[in-house]
């Protein structure tokens, strides 16, 4: 699948989802979407998507602080975030992405990426729509030349989908991680953004 028939799935899967972007007031939603996200990780049917053991996936309360806080932080500002998330017909959350400035200085030209989908809605081309969604906004809004992120290894269904979002793999740390007795290698991935002097608007 080329990067085309991506942007259509994700213009498809737009009529049976509504991609937001998420408030201040729908962030405890927002927490209780991704604790039960969370888990499944490590779970037989789904294998780790989270460097965490299954003794402990669920949202760790620094990085919980860390989201809330990035809603309040301008895009450049160190620890900067924000946050979509698809609402399904009965208006529950389905799947989110989020964009976050990178920790390091003089990095503002680009963001890491996560996100993740419920799995009563995995499959469907949700999650290349909301990599769509992130890179458009990311484009003409933020303005921003890359966007990048690290994903465990061993998800190739996630390796897949970034692969043919646009995504190139940059580098990996074998045995990154020892989860619950086994070895998991790490990967970075980007894509290249169009540079913002080519950027309209």
């Amino acid at each position: 699948m080329n990067l085309l028939s991506v942007e259509n799935v994700g213009i498809e899967t737009a009529q049976r989802y509504q991609i937001e972007s998420l408030q201040a007031s729908d962030f405890a939603e927002l927490m209780a979407y991704l604790n039960d996200h969370l888990s499944d990780n490590g779970s037989p049917g789904t294998g780790y998507f989270q460097p965490l053991p299954r003794s402990r996936s669920i949202f760790p309360a620094e990085r919980e602080g860390a989201f809330r806080s990035g809603f309040d932080a301008a895009i450049g500002e160190r620890g900067w975030r924000r946050t979509w998330v698809a609402r399904a017909a009965d208006g529950s959350i389905a799947g989110h992405v989020d964009l976050r400035a990178h920790p390091e200085a003089f990095a503002e030209h680009r963001c890491l990426l996560g996100m993740g989908v419920d799995r009563d809605h995995r499959r469907a081309g949700l999650g290349a729509a909301l990599i769509a969604h992130a890179r458009h906004w990311a484009t003409t809004v933020a303005r921003l030349e890359w966007i990048d992120l690290q994903v465990i290894s061993e998800n190739h269904a996630a390796l897949a989908l970034y692969r043919q979002a646009g995504f190139v793999a940059a580098g990996e740390m074998k045995e990154m991680f020892k989860l619950d007795g086994k070895s998991f290698s790490y990967t970075t991935m980007s894509m290249r953004l169009a540079p913002r002097n080519q950027v309209c608007g």
